[in-house]
C-alpha cells in the first residue's frame, strides 16, 4: 500500500472513530431476511459506572419488505445478580403513505429508537439485554411467526453530554 493510500486509510479510520464519541456500546444481531417469534437478540453490557446517567436505545435496520406501520418488542433486562425488568415497547416503523421511517437512502433503513432516558445502571457488572419481536396481525392472538424486513437489531449505550 502506497504512503498516500496509507494516510487515507488511517485519515478515514479516525473519521469515523471521532464522529461517534457518545457511543459507550453498540453492538447488532443478524436475522437474515425474516426474525422468527421465537428467536431473541441477546447482548450483554458490561457497566463499570454506577454515577452517571446514559440514553438506551433499541437500532433497527430494516427494509421495504416490513408489512406493519408499528412494532412491538419485549424487551429483557436482567441486572447482575439476577434482577429481570421486562418491559414491552411500540414503536412506529411508517409514514401514513407507508414508507419506512429511519435513516438511509435505499430501501434499508436505520432506526434509532429511545428505549431509557437518562437511566442510570445500579450496579457494576454484566446486564443481559435481550430483544424479542412482539407483533400481531389485527385480530389474531398468535404472533407472526417469521416477521419479514427487519433484517438487525441492535442495542446502544450512549453517555450523555
Amino acid at each position: 500500500m502506497s504512503l498516500k493510500n496509507s494516510l487515507l486509510f488511517i485519515f478515514a479510520v479516525v473519521l469515523l472513530v471521532s464522529c461517534d464519541k457518545k457511543r459507550v456500546f453498540d453492538q447488532y444481531k443478524s436475522f437474515g431476511t425474516t426474525w422468527p417469534k421465537d428467536s431473541i437478540a441477546s447482548f450483554i453490557y458490561n457497566n463499570q459506572d454506577t454515577t452517571k446517567a446514559y440514553d438506551l436505545y433499541l437500532n433497527l435496520r430494516s427494509n421495504n419488505e416490513y408489512p406493519f406501520n408499528n412494532i412491538f418488542l419485549i424487551v429483557m433486562t436482567e441486572a447482575p445478580g439476577g434482577m429481570t425488568k421486562v418491559d414491552t415497547v411500540e414503536y412506529q416503523m411508517a409514514n401514513p403513505d407507508g414508507s419506512l421511517l429511519g435513516d438511509g437512502f435505499s430501501d434499508l433503513k436505520e432506526s434509532k429508537l429511545y428505549f431509557k432516558e437518562k437511566f442510570k445502571f445500579d450496579k457494576i457488572g454484566d446486564y443481559k439485554i435481550g430483544i424479542q419481536q412482539a407483533v400481531r396481525q389485527t385480530g389474531k392472538v398468535d404472533g407472526v411467526p417469521d416477521l419479514k424486513g427487519i433484517t438487525e437489531i441492535g442495542f446502544r449505550v450512549e453517555k450523555l453530554d
